[in-house]
């Protein structure tokens, strides 16, 4: 992959749709598309099983906005996102800097989450939740 500034993508981190209704999303992509998904705490269902990502993810909204926000509602000043997409990238802190200095407003800025991920989050043009990401535990197995 070509690097731009201070950006060098080297994978999909992982994909998937923002839910607000669990049922309904739990209907499609369970029972009608058959994916075996592990499900974690707040109804965060996940799978490292399918190619082409390195994980598949029906991540709640109230789980969305806590990661963001700090709290589980989702401020009305800033557009509902409908899906979320991840970015694996040598630097995040860099690849930070320089989407700042392109103007684009961070959510969340170069933060360790619990599991080790560390992110930053912000709202593309098409109104993705976008993540830069360093993951370890997906380096490890590039």
């Amino acid at each position: 992959m070509e690097r731009i500034g201070n950006i060098k993508i080297l994978f999909v981190a992982g994909f998937g749709p923002i839910v607000r209704d669990a049922d309904a999303s739990h209907e499609l992509y369970c029972e009608s598309l058959g994916i075996p998904f592990k499900e974690e705490s707040g109804g965060y269902l996940h799978t490292e099983g399918l190619d082409g990502a390195k994980s598949f993810a029906l991540w709640p909204l109230s789980q969305a906005a806590q990661s963001c926000f700090g709290k589980e509602a989702w401020p009305d000043v800033i557009p509902v996102p409908q899906a979320w997409l991840e970015f694996d990238v040598e630097s995040v802190e860099k690849a930070t800097a320089e989407l700042e200095s392109r103007g684009y407003r961070m959510l969340v800025k170069s933060r360790t989450e619990p599991w080790g991920q560390t992110v930053t989050r912000f709202i593309s043009p098409e109104g993705l939740l976008l993540g830069i990401t360093f993951t370890a535990a997906m380096q490890e197995e590039n």
